[in-house]
């Protein structure tokens, strides 16, 4: 049988308590270190911190918005955004598991107040029409077939004029994929679109497209 994705990044069971005994064995006392400082565990995409930064700069969030983090993972994202930006961010991850850790680094860094991380479907949010101030996925989309609903569900839980932030990994010219890859260890969980592709599912769910670029470069360099 195919792997679900959720197995795929699953760690197994006890995260939270791996990441802090790790941490510990390290020289470091989890409720010691600042967001920045877990960016090697929470922010494994590709150009970490450095693109999430990016992506925040075209959000442009005012203070105290309502930021939505699709497909979340250990929160990494959220945690900068709420950090640097002083907004608060709600994560949502099909990963029951990843909202766990979340969670604790969270409350390790001190930021619980202004993130919170929900188990829930990309494809099928549970929020109302308009309730938030901007949104972003990094490296969702890659994993779900349906990206027409993702993005449908996006701009329906979005305000009015504000912006949503993609930063994914998308099917260039080099053929392809060969596995495993970071984000599929077989081929049934990987559903990589083209950017024209992605396109023609971003203008019909209502969304305009204001700026686009090609990071792959930088991410091999």
């Amino acid at each position: 049988m195919p792997e679900p994705v959720s197995t795929h990044y699953s760690g197994g069971g006890g995260l939270v308590d791996k990441i802090a005994r790790d941490l510990r064995e390290a020289g470091f006392e989890p409720d010691e270190l600042s967001a920045s400082e877990f960016e090697s565990i929470d922010e494994f995409h590709f150009r970490g911190r450095e693109a999430t930064l990016q992506l925040l700069g075209h959000l442009r969030l005012a203070p105290k918005s309502k930021v939505l983090d699709i497909g979340s993972g250990l929160g990494g994202v959220a945690r900068t955004l709420a950090a640097e930006a002083g907004v608060h961010v709600t994560g949502v991850d099909l990963t029951q598991e990843f909202c766990d850790v979340g969670t604790a680094i969270s409350d390790w860094v001190n930021l619980s107040d202004k993130t919170e991380f929900i188990q829930g479907d990309a494809t099928n949010l549970p929020f109302p029409k308009n309730h938030f101030d901007g949104a972003l996925t990094v490296h969702v989309a890659m994993n779900i077939p349906n990206k027409a609903a993702i993005y449908t569900e996006a701009r329906r839980v979005l305000k009015p004029g504000t912006r949503f932030g993609i930063y994914d990994i998308l099917q260039g010219e080099g053929g392809d994929v060969l596995y495993p890859a970071p984000w599929a260890s077989e081929p049934s969980i990987s559903h990589l679109a083209t950017p024209e592709e992605m396109s023609k599912h971003l203008l019909p769910a209502g969304f305009r497209i204001i700026h686009e670029m090609d990071s792959t470069l930088e991410c091999y360099n």
